[in-house]
């Protein structure tokens, strides 16, 4: 203990900046928790969509799209969601939205703007097409 803290004295900035990365990663899982927006799993979308006929919106490139996409996907194009334009989805509006992109990251912002949009169920898949390819679940390729 005694040389933990003779560390901690040593080298101050190191020490806040651990401390700042400690804290950001709680206050970010909490956000996480809080929000009303969930990440599913690859698993927990197939449930979704099997269960309460959920549907998948993929926002990636029109190319990555063709290329391959989640069976039954509905895709979103960069241009309707800059303009918040879903009107594609507005018949959708009381089914799970899952929210899909390559890794999970900009699928976030998205899902939000669909919630603010009045899509209550919007959610969005935790590590995206990624993960999807990566647990061997089926794709559609045009």
């Amino acid at each position: 203990m005694e040389q933990f803290i003779t560390f901690l004295s040593n080298h101050p900035i190191l020490s806040a900046a651990w401390v700042g990365i400690f804290i950001a990663i709680i206050v970010t899982s909490i956000k996480i928790k809080l929000s009303p927006i969930k990440q599913l799993s690859p698993q927990e979308l197939t449930l979704s969509v099997n269960r309460e006929d959920g549907v998948v919106v993929d926002i990636r490139t029109e190319k990555d799209f063709k290329a391959s996409h989640i069976i039954d996907a509905k895709h979103l194009s960069t241009e309707k969601v800059n303009n918040n334009d879903f009107a594609t989805l507005e018949k959708y509006k009381d089914k799970p939205i899952i929210v899909v992109c390559t890794a999970g990251i900009t699928a976030s912002k998205v899902a939000n703007q669909l919630y603010k949009a009045g899509f209550s169920k919007a959610s969005l898949l935790k590590g995206g097409m990624n993960a999807w390819t990566g647990a061997g679940l089926p794709v559609v390729k045009k």
